[in-house]
């Protein structure tokens, strides 16, 4: 087994880099998608295309019931500024959030079921579009794939800098946030600057706004509970003596708890209510839901901690950040897990969607040791 892991450990560098060098938006992994499918076909894999650009292969095991693994195919909108000799060849899209790495993963993982004669249940390996937005897991829920293979449990990885290279994270319950987009428009009155009176100035609604907004986690939401109301971005007004007409909000909330969600937009229009009759102004407000939470299954944890080796993982804490891996969460029992690429000494330190965020390869084969261990924790092969 070790000369097979080493040996695909070293493809795993040369695939990461092809990946790299041609990173699509989402729906439009065209090229990656090819890649994808020509290199599963040359180890004797069948592919199904789903989703419009993801990819389905199966490693056909003696039982029905199967267990998936996932990787993420889109890249970002960021300008690549890592100055490697493998740079994105597309203008303008990155792979800045590392789903060249988790397609390579899973790659590699396939490369080495690909050696075996026999497994117990199916094992489906999912290569999805679309994580970034609008979520291409939550596509390949609906049009059936976990039920068409008998999906019992799912898993999922992402490279994550905040953790030292090699290391797996993980914990169980919530790991990430719902989370939802808000936007806000405030229409009140112009009047020249120079006489207020007869005017109704938005940018002092929005001011109370603002404040108002920032009392709802401190002041509604249980100190026991975690969430976040964000407001980032400010625009509207004519000219600097001109009483502003009209104001836009931007803004992002998150939540691991639904109903502390909930809880968070019923208070912004409830606040937005009262300053439009304080005012005599209109407020309108749109929130667009996104992912749910990531929420860990607590078996699915305890698997992983008993087959990942105890110096090779670290129990980590929940974050805000959002992932449409939690589609399959709510409909079979899943685990997404980090894996740390962080090595201070080689400059591996920038965040994920930076334009400068980057890897060693050598992590690659800790993610394909997890998946072939927590497979043979389940006695499959």
């Amino acid at each position: 087994m070790e000369q097979l892991l080493n040996k695909i450990s070293k493809e795993l560098v040369s695939i990461r880099r092809d990946l790299h060098q041609i990173p699509e938006i989402g729906f439009k992994e065209i090229k990656t998608s090819h890649y994808i499918k020509k290199y599963l076909e040359a180890l004797g894999y069948e592919t199904e295309q789903v989703a419009k650009t993801g990819i389905i292969a199966v490693k056909k095991g003696t039982e029905e019931s199967s267990i998936a693994f996932r990787a993420d195919m889109d890249a970002l909108e960021v300008t690549e500024q890592t100055g490697v000799d493998f740079e994105s060849n597309h203008k303008g899209v990155m792979h800045a959030c590392g789903h060249d790495g988790h397609m390579t993963i899973l790659l590699g993982f396939a490369n080495y079921l690909s050696t075996l004669e026999h497994v117990k249940s199916n094992i489906v390996l999912i290569f999805q579009p679309a994580e970034e937005g609008p979520g291409g897991a939550k596509v390949i829920v609906e049009e059936g794939v976990l039920l068409k293979y008998n999906v019992k449990h799912v898993f999922g990885l992402h490279l994550f800098p905040g953790i030292e290279e090699g290391i797996m994270g993980l914990t169980a319950g919530p790991m990430m946030a719902q989370s939802g987009e808000v936007d806000i428009k405030i229409e009140a009155k112009s009047s020249h600057g120079a006489m207020p009176q007869k005017g109704i100035d938005a940018l002092v609604v929005a001011a109370n706004l603002i404040q108002s907004y920032q009392s709802i986690v401190s002041r509604n939401i249980s100190p026991l509970d975690t969430a976040v109301v964000t407001l980032g971005k400010l625009y509207g007004g004519e000219a600097r003596n001109i009483i502003a007409k009209e104001l836009n909000l931007e803004g992002t909330i998150r939540a691991f708890d639904l109903n502390v969600y909930k809880r968070i937009k019923d208070r912004m229009k409830s606040i937005n209510e009262g300053l439009e009759r304080m005012y005599g102004v209109n407020i309108d407000l749109t929130v667009r839901d996104l992912y749910p939470p990531v929420l860990n299954d607590q078996k699915l944890y305890e698997h992983a901690k008993k087959v990942i080796p105890k110096k090779g993982r670290v129990d980590i804490d929940p974050m805000m950040l959002s992932e449409d891996f939690s589609y399959y969460q709510e409909a079979v029992p899943g685990l997404f897990m980090f894996l740390g690429t962080k090595n201070e000494s080689k400059g591996y330190t920038h965040p994920l969607h930076s334009c400068y965020f980057n890897f060693d390869e050598g992590v690659l084969i800790k993610g394909v040791e997890a998946y072939i261990n927590i497979c043979k924790g389940f006695d499959l092969f």
